[in-house]
C-alpha cells in the first residue's frame, strides 16, 4: 500500500491530480505573510523557523523547513516580508523563497489596509533513479531532474483591533513543469495552478486575562476539491495559549504554545488525519514545531 500512497504524492506533484501544489501549515498566522503578501509587517516584525512532517509514519512522506521573517516600515507605511522553504516528498522535493511587499493604507478607525504583491521561486527536483525503480518507463518522469520556476501573487487584507479579513493568490503566472514528454493536451500538462486563498480571525477579549480568536481559511484551486479550516486559539495573559482546529473531511488540529517576555513564541501542532491514509496504513498523524522571535513587543 506504501507504494500506491508515493505513487500518489508523486503524480500529485508533477500532473494535476486533485491536491494542493504550495504547502500548509497548522500554524500559518503565526508566519507572516505564509497565505497573503498583504500581511507583511501588518503583525508586527517577526523572524522565525518552522518545521513540518505529515503522516510521519509512511516512508517518503512530505517534510517542510521553512524560515519566514515580516517586517513593519511605519515611516513609509510599507509592509516586507517572505520565506524560504524546503519541501520534500520521497523522490521529490522543491525549493524555494517567496518574497512580499505590502502597501499599508491606515484607516479612520484605527485599522489597516493593505495590498500586496509576491514574487516566488521555486526549484523543483526529482530523483529518475527511485522513481525509475517504482514507475518503470512512465513519460509523465519525463528527462529532466531539475526546473527552476518563477511565479507570482497578489493579495488584499484588513486588518483592525479585532478583526482580520483577507483574499489571495498565488502562482498566477502558472508556470509550466514540463517533466512529462508525451503528447498530452496543454489542459493535461503538468504546470504551477493558481491557488486562492480567504482567511480571516477575530479577536475576542473575554477577560482581562484571556482571549479567544477564531479563524478560518478556505483554499480554492482549479481541479481540487475546495479546502476548509476552522479553528480556534485560547490565550492567557498573553504567555501560554492553546488550540483546536478542524480540516473539513480530513483532519483535526491540536496546538499549544508559550510567548516568553512577549517576543519569543515556541509553538506545536499535533495533527490527526481521517482521510485518505488512515484508511489504508498506520502513521497518518503529523507534527510541527514553530519558533519566532518578535522583533517588537
Amino acid at each position: 500500500m506504501k507504494k500506491y500512497i508515493l505513487i500518489m504524492l508523486v503524480m500529485g506533484t508533477v500532473t494535476n491530480l486533485s491536491a494542493q501544489q504550495l504547502q500548509i501549515s497548522s500554524l500559518y498566522d503565526l508566519q507572516g505573510v505564509f497565505h497573503n503578501p498583504s500581511t507583511a509587517g501588518v503583525n508586527n516584525s517577526m523572524v522565525g523557523v518552522s518545521y513540518r512532517t505529515q503522516w510521519s509514519g509512511i516512508s517518503g512522506s512530505p517534510k517542510t523547513a521553512t524560515f519566514f521573517g515580516s517586517f513593519d516600515i511605519p515611516k513609509m507605511n510599507i509592509g516586507l516580508g517572505g520565506y524560504v522553504y524546503n519541501d520534500k516528498t520521497g523522490p521529490t522535493s522543491r525549493t524555494g523563497v517567496e518574497l512580499a511587499f505590502a502597501k499599508h493604507i491606515p484607516t479612520n478607525n484605527g485599522g489597516v489596509f493593505s495590498m500586496g504583491l509576491e514574487a516566488r521561486g521555486q526549484q523543483y527536483s526529482l530523483d529518475r533513479a527511485k522513481l525509475t525503480t517504482t514507475l518503470g518507463s512512465d513519460p509523465a518522469i519525463g528527462t529532466s531532474d531539475n526546473k527552476f520556476m518563477f511565479d507570482a501573487g497578489f493579495g488584499i487584507s484588513y486588518t483592525g483591533k479585532k478583526l482580520q479579513l483577507g483574499v489571495s493568490a498565488s502562482q498566477l503566472v502558472q508556470s509550466k513543469l514540463d517533466f512529462y514528454t508525451g503528447n498530452l493536451t496543454r489542459n493535461e500538462e503538468g504546470r504551477l495552478y493558481r491557488h486562492y486563498y480567504f482567511h480571516g480571525k477575530y479577536t475576542w477579549r473575554t477577560d482581562d486575562n484571556t482571549t479567544i480568536t477564531p479563524n478560518v481559511l478556505v483554499v480554492y484551486l482549479p481541479n481540487a476539491p475546495t479546502e476548509y479550516q476552522f479553528g480556534a486559539r485560547v490565550e492567557h495573559k498573553e504567555i501560554f495559549w492553546w488550540g483546536v482546529g478542524y480540516r473539513v473531511k480530513q483532519s483535526f488540529m491540536l496546538s499549544a504554545g508559550v510567548n516568553i517576555n512577549k517576543k519569543f513564541t515556541i509553538g506545536y501542532s499535533f495533527d490527526i488525519y481521517s482521510t485518505p491514509l488512515s484508511v489504508f496504513d498506520a502513521g497518518s498523524n503529523s507534527h510541527e514545531i514553530l519558533m519566532r522571535y518578535n522583533l517588537k513587543k
